[in-house]
């Protein structure tokens, strides 16, 4: 089964180009890489996937729903990761993740409380209070307190350091193994190896190759 699939997914902003003729398929299961340098249409590709912005034309699913008609199912039971975090700052970390929670009307208190061990998140500091690194934390929760059957994650170790990047690849490998499926978008070609079995690269908004991570290391590919 291909968790995301697209057909010529396109987006303009006005004359302006943001993706053309997107073809993916990523399969349940994977830890999928989508790498490319900043301004090639990653971030614009995640929008258009969640339903944030609307394709100028083509189209495309994720878990068999269609990304426009069906985009308040489909964000039921997918987490989010975006490259930069802003919350509501007068609000505490727990008040934060169980507004977040009721989203998905599950109880998500035991994770909560899990992955803020896991990460050293003090749960009643408030936003305000918290560090880029500790929002980076709270974006990290937010995405997985609910166990989403598809992860989606654009740059989202810009602001870890090097040890608590080690500790969230170690999360997402196990999610991965519970069967959570893994959308992993960067521009750092060693992160998308460490993780992926697979990766689509990106350029000026168009894809130009879909290669497994052997056959790039291979192709010693630095570009």
């Amino acid at each position: 089964m291909n968790v995301i699939e697209t057909h010529k997914l396109t987006k303009y902003y006005g004359r302006d180009r943001g993706i053309i003729d997107l073809d993916l398929e990523i399969q349940e299961g994977e830890i999928f890489g989508f790498i490319g340098p900043n301004g090639a249409g990653k971030s614009t590709t995640i929008r258009t996937l969640l339903g944030l912005i609307f394709p100028t034309r083509g189209g495309g699913t994720i878990l068999g729903k269609d990304i426009v008609k069906d985009t308040r199912e489909i964000k039921r039971h997918i987490g989010f990761m975006p490259s930069d975090v802003n919350y509501y700052e007068k609000m505490d970390v727990a008040e934060l993740l169980r507004y977040s929670a009721d989203f998905y009307g599950k109880d998500c208190a035991a994770r909560t409380a899990e992955l803020a061990e896991i990460f050293s998140l003090d749960l009643a500091r408030k936003i305000l209070d918290l560090s880029q690194g500790n929002k980076k934390k709270v974006s990290i929760l937010q995405s997985l307190i609910h166990k989403p059957r598809l992860l989606i994650l654009d740059e989202p170790t810009s602001g870890l350091d090097p040890l608590l990047q080690n500790k969230f690849f170690d999360i997402l490998r196990q999610e991965n193994r519970d069967g959570t499926t893994v959308f992993f978008s960067s521009h750092t070609l060693s992160e998308v190896q460490k993780m992926c079995r697979r990766v689509a690269i990106i350029k000026e908004g168009r894809i130009i190759a879909v290669e497994d991570i052997e056959t790039l290391r291979r192709k010693q590919l630095r570009k």
